[in-house]
């Protein structure tokens, strides 16, 4: 098969990309080694989770606000065969809508799984090479799993692990709190759970401002949520029946399920970039410029596999901007103002720099300010649930201009951007 342009991985920076550049005419071939497109996101990540966030907040209002509101229910349950079934339904909606984004684009889905032949062949695992003029590399990344001993437990599970959970745990202990894990442990808290966080590091999502990592470590805690912050997973038994999770100095929790969440690692092994002279870190993943290009003139890297950034619609960008290089135009990549939603409750969402990034960069030449009631979104959240939003701003006085801000509120993903 010959085609202008190549994509590797069907994820969101992958079938963006293709589409785009079947857009722009020219002829794209994707390679996607999973039965469904959409990858991780889609599959098994943002949408699927989000859709467990809005049953997890449908419970939360059953029980808190509906008698405010003058709302009488005669009782209320999880369903949690139900919810995983909305949970599916909403997930084959998603990637069905990608296959028909394909089709009507032209786009054309190679299924199985590719590995750089030479710098302009993709050889498919039981298919066809794939010839190319240009590639766009988007092959993702995977939940990272540390060398501890008894962790390779059926019991201790990743995110795909957990989305797959046909019961809820009635204890469940989260190692790692950064935003998937926090996540997690803030629905299944609303699901019943026991939920126990250990956190290596002195604070939650700790790659956002201090004091949003303080207030929802604070209001996890209000919710029963155990901290156990600073601490060490140092060894996992299994006994059959439950869990044995030491930590700390000597400490120990029994739970029925752990969920692994201590980052996720790009996806750039076995794929043949060392052959093509792709020059890639295990680590930090592909190396890539503004244009998304790397050290092959004509191959570009997009997403988890080559960014800073593990979000899904920082990937969307990137692979619009790959595409478009791709095909001849001149396109960047501009991170200065990268929304981060965060879908704990309460919800958390950032964009630009924190305030610790804005005096790394400026010095003492920053102010902050705190605003505890925004006027028109303030008020209508307190007449629904008494929510009072939270909202924080990094500036750089030499102009004034904002530099990033960070909000705490209720239901802010609605506002500031998509899901991881």
């Amino acid at each position: 098969m010959q085609v202008d342009v190549a994509v590797l991985g069907g994820g969101p920076g992958g079938y963006t990309a293709a589409i785009r550049a079947a857009q722009l005419g020219a002829s794209v071939a994707c390679i996607e080694r999973e039965p469904e497109l959409g990858g991780t996101c889609l599959r098994v990540g943002c949408i699927p989770t989000k859709a467990w966030v809005q049953t997890a907040f449908a419970l939360k209002e059953a029980e808190h606000t509906f008698d405010k509101l003058g709302v009488k229910l005669g009782g209320f349950q999880l369903e949690f065969g139900t919810a995983n079934e909305w949970k599916a339904g909403v997930v084959k909606q998603m990637t069905s809508g990608v296959a028909s984004l394909f089709k009507a684009n032209g786009v054309e889905w190679v299924k199985g799984n590719g590995t750089f032949k030479d710098a302009n062949t993709v050889a498919v695992d039981g298919g066809e090479d794939v010839s190319f003029k240009s590639a766009i590399i988007a092959t993702g990344s995977f939940p990272l799993r540390p060398p501890i001993e008894g962790l390779d437990s059926e019991r201790c599970v990743d995110s795909t692990g957990l989305l797959a959970q046909t019961e809820v745990p009635k204890r469940l202990v989260v190692l790692g709190g950064g935003i998937i894990g926090c996540e997690f442990a803030s629905i299944f808290n609303r699901f019943g759970s026991e939920v126990t966080i250990i956190e290596m590091l002195p604070s939650l999502i700790p790659q956002e401002d201090a004091d949003a990592s303080k207030e929802l470590a604070k209001q996890l805690g209000r919710r029963g949520i155990t901290l156990h912050l600073e601490k060490q997973c140092t060894k996992v038994e299994d006994d059959g029946s439950e869990l044995t999770v030491q930590f700390g100095d000597g400490e120990t929790v029994q739970v029925d399920l752990m969920l692994v969440s201590v980052g996720r690692g790009p996806t750039v092994e076995g794929l043949g970039l060392e052959g093509i002279g792709v020059e890639f870190d295990k680590r930090k993943g592909i190396a890539a410029d503004e244009h998304r290009r790397t050290t092959v003139a004509h191959i570009y890297a997009v997403g988890d596999c080559a960014g800073y950034w593990q979000l899904a619609h920082t990937a969307f960008r990137e692979g619009e901007v790959a595409a478009e290089n791709a095909c001849g135009h001149d396109a960047v990549v501009d991170n200065r103002a990268v929304p981060r939603p965060i879908y704990t409750d309460p919800e958390i969402a950032g964009v630009g720099l924190t305030e610790a990034e804005a005096r790394e960069q400026y010095g003492d030449d920053v102010a902050t300010g705190m605003c505890r009631r925004a006027v028109c979104r303030g008020t209508r959240a307190a007449a629904r649930r008494g929510d009072r939003p939270r909202r924080r701003r990094a500036v750089r006085p030499g102009g004034w201009r904002s530099r990033g801000r960070t909000r705490r509120a209720d239901r802010l993903g609605r506002r500031r951007g998509n899901a991881r």
